[in-house]
């Protein structure tokens, strides 16, 4: 089979390495995605020889239209010209240690190099030689692994997973992405060697967790992660969720699998990472919260609060970033239950006011997760919920055009509190800033200086203090 890329950086760089009297080939994730249709702007080259050497000379070429990055240590280099990434490394023969993933490199042909390839999809390299441009190189059927949508590794997928057990996680990761499936024997060395995840680093693993939750259907890789046992290992909170337990013949739904339905939901609607992460994180605090009762049967109360609390543990322990991405997440775990209370009940000016209130400009990816949250197979509640919400969709667009409650700042500030009555800072100053707040979400004032000041005038007559100073 032949294969021949459209790309001219390509053409230049089997120019240049002819001239150059040296043997390269593209490999890789490039040459599975131009089979299978996929874009990709990340090229890999490998070289019979000095890869830096070779892109050099390509660099040199393209001229302005390029820059290069050298990596004396790893014996590689990197262009990026245009849109594309070009890595060139020479081609290396691996082994490994058992305590590191790092492997001990040295240098090899082309077949040493397509035998360390993950999988057989990726081992995949074409020819840039003059005398056979664009023949596919496939010593481990790879074609064959993409015509039947399989994943499995080039040599025995136990040493593959033992040398570099971040592999495991990428077989998921590519299965979810490519909508693959993972073959028998490859799973079970998955399986057999899932204890060996714990010398990952905690920055590998969520590398490849980011790519799952932005796969198409990212219940593909949790369903994976979590029927090959890597799941208990990487995010045992998530774990926790699986199950179903009856007492006196009353059940509670699988929250795993609720969890990652809702996840799948919220990919129909958008490639936000973080939006994904709290869909994924919404029910995270159900198992610390669930209670039976003979009354009540089986409750979760309170598992919106608890799940916001263990997000700063969760993101530390996975190194995740402790930035405003975080409190975002932590903000919509605690607001997720907010409006199916909305939805279910009357829905009230000032219930609503207070939710756009808290929610501020993250109110609509609220909403989008609240939607998605919606998981029942009868059609007719699911139906009206989503009804519901559009109700309070409504009336959140309504209010928000007629008060302005959206990232709201009271009209008046501590400081001319203070002024007003000529006091100190202290506590009457958080009362009646407090009062001034509540009162414009409940809707007894509008959202204007003039009714604040009056509010406030009464608020202070209560606490027995008289404003000195008008503005």
């Amino acid at each position: 089979m032949k294969i021949f890329p459209v790309e001219e950086i390509i053409k230049k760089v089997s120019q240049i390495s002819n001239n150059e009297n040296l043997d390269a080939y593209v490999i890789g994730g490039y040459v599975r995605d131009y089979i299978l249709n996929r874009h990709s702007k990340d090229i890999d080259i490998v070289v019979v020889g000095n890869g830096i050497r070779l892109a050099k000379k390509v660099a040199k070429s393209l001229g302005a239209r390029s820059n290069i990055s050298v990596y004396k240590n790893f014996g590689t280099a990197m262009i990026k010209s245009q849109d594309y990434e070009i890595e060139f490394v020479g081609a290396r023969k691996e082994s490994y240690r058992k305590d590191s993933r790092k492997p001990i490199v040295e240098d090899g042909s082309l077949e040493d190099d397509q035998r360390r390839r993950d999988f057989t999809i990726n081992a995949l390299a074409i020819s840039l030689k003059t005398n056979d441009y664009g023949t596919v190189i496939d010593p481990f059927n790879g074609l064959d692994d993409i015509e039947q949508k399989r994943i499995r590794t080039p040599l025995d997928p136990y040493a593959t997973f033992d040398d570099d057990p971040l592999r495991m996680l990428r077989a998921i990761r590519f299965a979810a992405q490519l909508d693959f499936f993972i073959d028998q024997a490859t799973f079970r060395a998955i399986q057999n060697n899932k204890d060996r995840i714990t010398i990952v680093s905690k920055e590998r693993i969520v590398d490849e967790l980011h790519k799952i939750i932005l796969a198409p259907v990212p219940s593909t890789g949790f369903t994976l992660l979590s029927d090959s046992g890597l799941l208990a290992y990487i995010f045992p909170e998530l774990e926790a969720l699986k199950g179903k337990e009856i007492k006196e013949g009353r059940g509670h739904k699988d929250n795993f699998l609720h969890t990652i339905k809702v996840l799948d939901n919220i990919a129909q609607w958008t490639d936000k990472l973080w939006l994904r992460w709290a869909a994924l994180l919404h029910d995270i605090g159900k198992p610390k919260t669930k209670k039976y009762s003979p009354e009540e049967g089986w409750t979760f109360h309170g598992h919106d609060y608890v799940g916001s609390k263990m997000i700063p543990h969760i993101f530390r322990t996975m190194r995740l970033p402790l930035n405003e991405k975080m409190k975002y997440v932590q903000k919509l775990l605690r607001l997720h239950q907010r409006p199916m209370v909305l939805s279910s009940d009357e829905v009230t000016d000032s219930a609503v006011r207070r939710l756009l209130f808290e929610a501020g400009d993250d109110i609509d990816e609220l909403m989008l997760l609240c939607e998605a949250d919606i998981t029942s197979q009868n059609e007719s509640l699911k139906k009206q919920f989503l009804k519901n919400f559009q109700l309070v969709r409504n009336k959140l667009h309504t209010l928000e055009e007629k008060d302005a409650i959206r990232n709201f700042q009271p009209p008046i500030s501590g400081e001319e509190i203070m002024k007003a009555f000529n006091i100190p800072p202290g506590k009457n100053v958080g009362i009646i800033k407090n009062a001034i707040k509540n009162a414009i979400l409940d809707g007894e004032i509008g959202n204007n200086y003039k009714e604040a000041f009056e509010y406030m005038r009464k608020k202070g007559e209560e606490l027995g203090l008289t404003v000195k100073n008008e503005f």
